[in-house]
């Protein structure tokens, strides 16, 4: 099988590489910016990468869609500081560019496994959200909701993009407790999130794309962890005690604080959170066969320990 991943060196891109590549027989051919994630998957003879634009490189998309077997959408801009600042560009982005793929897909019928994140499911106010039954809740038209990006893992953003408060609420507080910085809970820290480790996510995409009796076809299946459901406030607890329990910072002697800000200071007006986000996952079961095995714990340490270990020498090349 050839699989088109469009965004390889994201966080999603590069681990689902990376697993196919090492667990398959499967060819993969992938686009990005950049190929500063993908390691060794550049020397493997099944894997065939371009540094391109997906505005720019349109022929080699379509071509390779043509190609192709099944296509991976993963182009889009998941930081939430550019939600606001540049809307538009957003919207061209992670609408319009991905719209001409999905015409390709459409024009060479091919096979499309199209990735989002629970912002399908709005501002549903269900406690488990179901593919099937649960409805989307727009909310007030002016307000701005972030995107909640919740699998975590090695890798997941660096210590420049944390810097510029532009990252993932995970790596936003561990890049705040390495250099001694305040982490800020907007309104409290009430919001509820699950997080999902990425080895777990990639086994089930996998065998979304393998496909097993074409039980994916015409599905939406949520990816996610119920069980690691937790709020924003016991996130930023439990991260600040692994760090204090990292060898390298057991004797640090100071952290960071962790302190409450309003929504209105922290993100400006017109800002609305998403308060729960607890996937369903009864279909993913049934379909697939998977179930999530790594646990919240685990998770966290998992994903601070290599957010250290892949930033701390930038720290100390700034001191």
């Amino acid at each position: 099988m050839k699989i088109l991943i469009l965004g390889v060196n994201g966080f999603i891109g590069h681990h689902l590489t990376k697993r196919i590549l090492d667990e398959t027989d499967w060819v993969v051919y992938g686009m990005d910016l950049s190929d500063d994630r993908l390691g060794k998957n550049l020397q493997n003879p099944r894997f065939h990468f371009i540094e391109g634009d997906i505005a720019i490189n349109r022929e080699w998309i379509e071509y390779h869609v043509k190609k192709c077997d099944v296509v991976l959408p993963l182009v889009a801009i998941a930081t939430p500081k550019l939600y606001v600042e540049d809307p538009i560009g957003v919207y061209n982005l992670d609408f319009e560019m991905n719209l001409n793929v999905i015409k390709h897909c459409v024009k060479y019928h091919k096979r499309v496994v199209f990735p989002s994140t629970s912002e399908v499911y709005g501002a549903c106010a269900d406690p488990e959200f179901k593919e099937d039954e649960s409805y989307l809740v727009v909310g007030p038209i002016q307000k701005e909701r972030w995107i909640p990006f919740n699998w975590v893992g090695p890798r997941l953003d660096s210590l420049n993009t944390a810097k510029e408060g532009s990252s993932r609420v995970v790596t936003q507080f561990i890049a705040e407790l390495l250099m001694k910085r305040p982490i800020s809970l907007v309104d409290g820290g009430s919001q509820k999130r699950c997080f999902t480790y990425v080895d777990d996510g990639i086994a089930a995409l996998l065998r979304i794309l393998e496909n097993c009796n074409d039980v994916c076809k015409n599905q939406i299946i949520n990816i996610g962890n119920p069980d690691n459901e937790c709020s924003v406030r016991e996130l930023a607890h439990m991260l600040k005690k692994l760090f204090m329990e990292h060898p390298s910072h057991r004797c640090d002697g100071t952290y960071s604080e962790i302190i409450e800000v309003p929504a209105k200071t922290y993100y400006g007006e017109g800002y609305q959170d998403i308060y729960t986000r607890k996937p369903s996952i009864e279909k993913a079961r049934t379909l697939l066969g998977w179930s999530p095995v790594i646990g919240l714990g685990d998770s966290l340490r998992m994903t601070l320990y290599s957010f250290l270990e892949e930033n701390e020498p930038l720290v100390r090349s700034e001191e």
